[in-house]
């Protein structure tokens, strides 16, 4: 990875203009960052899943399925959605743009700072193991469904510029073995050895 700049400007709504698959690799090497009263936590992205909407099995919004739940997917790019699977919290990029429910799953950041707030938050001493997981991250940064529908472009949660990844892995999505064929795109994409990915 590139040497870090110290300095990390908000991403703008353009930078989610990009289509799904582009955007699930630019978003590498970004910093997701969370305020809270607790104080500021934050990672650099190392590991993204990409949904592509209404054609793709595994999506939240296959057939173009419109609940209250994945209502956020049907607006612009950009915004948050958040749901909760098993009691963990999971974060997304809406992308697509309007009527095109598509989303970025984000699944694992390198810690980067507020470390002592997340070793807290996760009771863990292994640093290796605070967010490498897509529940591990949202809980070790403060991330929650009260951040459902708001834009990455201002705090409390938001992106910001961070380090350029010089090598991505790209392979199947985890986690979804009932999706039929929708199983084995190639639609998880990762910072080359990391050590921070989830597997």
């Amino acid at each position: 990875m590139l040497k870090d700049t110290n300095f990390h400007s908000i991403l703008p709504p353009e930078f989610y203009q990009q289509p799904t698959l582009v955007l699930a690799k630019s978003l590498l090497g970004c910093l997701l960052v969370k305020e809270t009263s607790e104080g500021i936590a934050s990672g650099f992205i190392v590991e993204t899943e990409a949904y592509m909407g209404p054609e793709d099995r595994a999506a939240h919004s296959f057939g173009n399925r419109r609940t209250k739940r994945t209502e956020v997917m049907f607006g612009k790019s950009g915004m948050i959605y958040t749901y909760v699977m098993h009691t963990h919290t999971l974060v997304n990029v809406v992308s697509g743009g309007l009527d095109k429910p598509e989303a970025i799953l984000i699944r694992a950041v390198e810690p980067y700072s507020g470390l002592e707030l997340m070793h807290e938050r996760r009771g863990l001493a292994d640093f290796r193991k605070l967010t490498n997981g897509p529940g591990k991250l949202s809980k070790a940064l403060g991330i929650t469904m009260a951040d459902y529908g708001q834009p990455f472009t201002k705090p409390p949660l938001y992106l910001a510029t961070g380090k350029k990844p010089e090598h991505i892995s790209s392979g199947p999505r985890i986690g979804i073995s009932n999706s039929g064929e929708a199983k084995d795109y190639p639609w998880r994409f990762w910072v080359t050895d990391n050590p921070f990915i989830s597997r």
